[in-house]
């Protein structure tokens, strides 16, 4: 039989890659094809690259242990210790007998304070080798670190005795001698380190770290000089020269540093981002901003100088240009973890703190370990006014990056909030340890010792912190606070002075002083301290808030409308501006005027409760009570704890015919937030009246014509609450006042026609 040509050729066509398709389906074979490109992108120092290979590879094969030991390998080169810590958990638990996963093990739980795992992992590598000298460095290390100095001298001897070759011994052992206070030593130790191994970069910056703690500048120069000459290309030891001059207090001499070092590693994001990193430490705004922005342009693709750049972008208000860095970030990587922070970052910026939060939880989901995302987070939790999470987040970004400064600020403005002082007290000390060239924890820590009226204790503080920082503002206008509280007022007029010489615009130090002249009775003079101030600095809009408040002072309520209104013109964000317009707009009698204003902050401000409750008030007097309930209610899908807001609809809804149940709760949730208000006592008492609980309503009504016993509606009520349960002559007794201090009463009528009905009768 003829077979056809054709049909021959394409059927050896069709096995060829039968074939060709059936080896590169075996799984064996792709699992080493995705570990030999992971190798190699290692070697090409592509960590995250090589991360993404090693975990393909395991796709084909979840118990390949190699893999599995470097995926590790690349999390530790990009920092994810918590990713690491998985990986290298995941290899001994397949191989307990790869030594070098228990070695790296315990290291990262020796760095996690994890002493006691960390040892035991050692003394398992050391059954297996007894000789194994990075075995019984760790524990040496591990005693180091609980202070047992002499046992741990003697395990970094036996470690050199196991191997008098190995250089980071020697690394060991001088650490523990410098503790040890024997300097000399020490410095013999590091020599010989460096004796062992010339090319021992961590031996030479161990040296040169040396020489810097002793303050032998020139020496520790040499030895980062040479660090940087070993390997030009490695960003490190630059950084460290850059930072002993900066302790020498050459700032300039660190500079030049940083811009050789953005020239000679312009291929490395960790060299080249340096200069802008020095910029924003030393609060060098203007040149942080010229420098990120070319940082940007060169490299689009650097995802962490985009990140840098908008964060810089949100610090100066341009929220519209740091979202779109954040979106070109998010189209090249979606799930990118630092460009998700960044992207629920700039939405609560924008008043869109609900559509935050599920951003950023994911992100915390994705990245438990995640510093950053969870202090976002907790940003975005207080902006929703849900501070019981947002702390617990804060706290816990505090715990997994202690160093990280901005989760200790806001534990510590809540702890300010809530007037709890131990908090205070001991997060301002937390600030002083991982800041203490910064004034913020020196002045937390003074206020917590202020409020257990530990005077001389805070004034120690403040001094420090002024002394820390000579050239801030806030050192000075606190010390102002301190001799104001003292009476000391030429002081506290000196001290403010000082403040605003340092930051014109130090609005706390302005406040400072117009306290003082208000104080002393001088208006005039407060008034010509905030004009001359403006005059430095026009265009600050809380600046004009405060003028509108002294001319208020001054019975000019027509110049105080014309400054809250340039306050409004230069920051239409500035709700308080927008509160004290309008209320000055109300009593002038220009109702529908405070309204347009109230309505126009609410464009611009759309997550201030206290807007919408003002303007609910302010349209009850209008009889507009059903747009009145609905703001109320935007009031309280905002911060659902809102007293006020929960007050004023609870009283609405009681008033026509609302849910009493649902008004009940309101009222219950409005006492609860302002426990000694007669208002809120009276409103409970009305939605216990509706529900027929006239004793407890008349305990309330009481309590609220104490605290305030002219008040016509509270005595109407209570007189009310008397009739029903059949007391006629207290009844009688509150109704006739209700119309003795209120003739023209909105109930008048029908409290004449109950008094008609029940007025002969008695109790």
């Amino acid at each position: 039989m003829k077979v056809n040509k054709h049909i021959n050729s394409w059927s050896a066509l069709v096995l060829a890659l039968t074939l060709v398709t059936g080896c590169t389906r075996d799984p064996k074979v792709l699992k080493q094809k995705h570990f030999d490109r992971g190798h190699a992108y290692f070697e090409q120092g592509k960590y995250r690259e090589a991360g993404i290979e090693f975990q393909n590879a395991l796709q084909f094969d979840s118990k390949f242990s190699q893999a599995h030991y470097e995926l590790a390998q690349a999390y530790l080169k990009q920092n994810d210790w918590g990713h690491a810590y998985q990986e290298l958990m995941r290899t001994v638990e397949i191989s307990p007998e790869n030594l070098k996963a228990q070695l790296d093990l315990a290291n990262l739980l020796l760095a996690a304070g994890k002493v006691a795992e960390a040892r035991d992992r050692a003394q398992t590598v050391l059954k297996a080798e007894p000789q194994n000298a990075e075995a019984q460095a760790i524990l040496s290390s591990a005693d180091a670190s609980q202070g047992n100095l002499p046992k741990a001298l003697n395990e970094a001897q036996q470690a050199i005795h196991m191997d008098p070759s190995r250089s980071q011994s020697f690394l060991l052992l001088a650490a523990i001698q410098e503790k040890s206070k024997d300097l000399a030593s020490a410095e013999q130790s590091y020599l010989k380190a460096i004796s062992l191994d010339p090319k021992s970069m961590s031996a030479l910056l161990a040296l040169g770290n040396f020489y810097q703690r002793q303050q032998r500048w020139s020496d520790a120069e040499k030895q980062y000089q040479a660090a940087i000459a070993l390997d030009p290309k490695d960003a490190p030891p630059r950084a460290t020269l850059a930072a002993l001059y900066l302790n020498e207090g050459k700032k300039d001499a660190a500079e030049k540093v940083l811009q050789d070092a953005k020239t000679a590693l312009a291929d490395n994001p960790a060299g080249y981002r340096m200069l802008a990193e020095f910029y924003l430490a030393q609060h060098d705004w203007d040149k942080a901003s010229a420098e990120l922005a070319s940082l940007y342009s060169d490299h689009p693709k650097d995802a962490v100088a985009g990140r840098m750049y908008a964060e810089l972008l949100l610090q100066q208000n341009r929220v519209d240009d740091g979202a779109k860095i954040a979106d070109e970030l998010l189209k090249t990587n979606p799930s990118d973890p630092g460009a998700m922070t960044l992207h629920g970052q700039i939405l609560v910026r924008q008043g869109k703190a609900s559509d935050a939060v599920p951003v950023l939880e994911q992100v915390v989901k994705n990245y438990p370990d995640n510093g950053p995302a969870h202090y976002q987070l907790g940003v975005a939790y207080a902006a929703n006014q849900n501070l019981g999470q947002a702390e617990s987040e804060w706290r816990q970004a505090a715990k997994l990056q202690p160093t990280m400064i901005e989760p200790l600020r806001a534990l510590a403005s809540i702890a300010i909030h809530r007037g709890d002082q131990p908090m205070l007290e001991e997060v301002g000390g937390k600030l002083m340890m991982v800041e203490p060239r910064a004034p913020d924890g020196y002045i937390f820590h003074a206020q917590a010792l202020l409020m257990k009226k530990d005077e001389a204790g805070a004034e120690a503080d403040v001094k420090r912190a002024i002394a820390v920082a000579p050239d801030n503002s806030v050192g000075y206008a606190r010390m102002g606070d301190l001799r104001t509280t003292q009476k000391k007022y030429d002081e506290a007029e000196k001290l403010y002075s000082e403040a605003l010489q340092r930051n014109p615009s130090a609005m706390d130090a302005l406040n400072g002083l117009v306290n003082i002249a208000l104080e002393q009775k001088q208006p005039a003079k407060a008034l010509q301290i905030v004009q001359h101030q403006i005059s430095l600095v026009p265009n600050r809009s809380n600046f004009y808030v405060l003028l509108g408040q002294v001319e208020l002072r001054n019975q000019d309520s027509a110049k105080a409308e014309e400054a809250f209104q340039k306050a409004v013109d230069l920051d239409k964000n500035n709700s308080n501006a927008f509160l004290f317009l309008s209320s000055v707009q109300v009593s002038r009698g220009s109702v529908d005027q405070a309204i347009t204003s109230y309505r126009t902050a609410l464009q611009s401000n759309p997550r201030d409760v206290r807007i919408y409750v003002a303007l609910g008030s302010l349209l009850e007097t209008r009889n507009q009570w059903q747009e009145a309930e609905d703001l109320y209610q935007k009031a309280l899908q905002i911060q659902p704890d809102y007293a006020l807001a929960a007050n004023n609809l609870s009283y609405l809804m009681l008033e026509h015919g609302g849910n009493v149940n649902v008004a009940v709760t309101l009222a219950q949730t409005a006492r609860k937030g302002m426990p000694d208000s007669p208002n809120s006592a009276d409103t409970l008492g009305w939605a216990y009246y509706q529900q027929g609980v006239y004793n407890a309503s008349i305990d309330l009504f009481q309590e609220a014509i104490k605290a305030n016993p002219d008040n016509p509606t509270y005595h109407y009520h209570l007189g009310m609450a008397y009739q029903k349960s059949n007391n006629f002559a207290m009844a009688k007794k509150q109704l006739e006042y209700t119309l003795q201090i209120s003739p023209n009463y909105s109930q008048a009528g029908e409290i004449k026609k109950i008094l008609a009905e029940n007025g002969p009768q008695k109790n």
